[in-house]
This record gives C-alpha cells, sequence and structure tokens, in this order.
C-alpha cells in the first residue's frame, strides 16, 4: 500500500522509527518531510500528504508532530481529507471503521513509539465498515 508520511520538527525522530516499521511491513512510503529536527512549519507538511492522497499518489496518510493536534487541524481543512488524532489503539480502531480516517495524527511528545506503532498497525489492518457509517459521513460533504 503506498502511505504518504510527513512531520514537522517534533515529529521527525517517531517518523523515522514508523517509517521503518511501515517498510518493514511491506508499504511503499512517500515521506514528504521535514527530514531533520530543524524548525519547519506544520501546515505546509500536512498540505503535502493531504495532496498526495487527493491526487491518488497514495491510499492514506500518516503525520507527526508535537501533539498531532496542529498536524490533525492542518489536514481536516481538505474535504476529502479525513484526519483521525489518535492515542490508543481503540480510537485508532474506530478511527477506521467508523469514519473510514484516510489521515492518521500522532503527537511525538504525548506517546512512546511503542504505542504508536501499536496504532498504526491496528489503523491500517481495520477495514472501514460501510452501512450507517457511509451516511455519516456523506452527510459531512
Amino acid at each position: 500500500m503506498n502511505i504518504s508520511l510527513g512531520c514537522d520538527h517534533g515529529g521527525f525522530l517517531l517518523k523515522k522509527e514508523v517509517e521503518q516499521f511501515l517498510v518493514n511491513e511491506g508499504h511503499e512510503i512517500y515521506d514528504v518531510g521535514c527530514y531533520s529536527e530543524e524548525s519547519v512549519d506544520y501546515p505546509e507538511i500536512a498540505d503535502k500528504v493531504c495532496k498526495e492522497l487527493i491526487e491518488g499518489r497514495s491510499a492514506y496518510g500518516i503525520l507527526i508532530c508535537g501533539t498531532g493536534i496542529g498536524m490533525s487541524i492542518a489536514a481536516n481543512r481538505y474535504r476529502q481529507i479525513r484526519a483521525a488524532l489518535c492515542h490508543e489503539p481503540f480510537t485508532a480502531r474506530m478511527s477506521r471503521e467508523h469514519n473510514d480516517s484516510n489521515v492518521l495524527c500522532l503527537g511525538a511528545r504525548v506517546l512512546g513509539a511503542g504505542i504508536v506503532l501499536d496504532i498504526v498497525k491496528i489503523w491500517l489492518e481495520t477495514e472501514f465498515a460501510g452501512g450507517r457509517h457511509l451516511r455519516r459521513i456523506t452527510l459531512m460533504g
């Protein structure tokens, strides 16, 4: 599966761990940055990941910043994006099953790598349930 991956300076080290995990799981990764711990503006990174999904080059996106909040807000500006900020596996599963989230947002300063990799794995393995949930997503535009 093609996955776009992006972070700001606060998420750089965690992004490297997530990327290695995804590659080991057999996914193709498109890393849109950032590429160091030098300060960057997270909305620019979120825009790059979202555009990869909107233009069909990636099936999913993962965004990492210090808390995940800024990335989530920035990504959800796009009508086609359903970005979910998840802090544990249950919300990751529900964000896919009920909300068909296509971007996962994570906070590097609030989560450890072990829980993040569990969240990513469950998020990618969970299928959208459809049914009444599709109707609700459609209502959002």
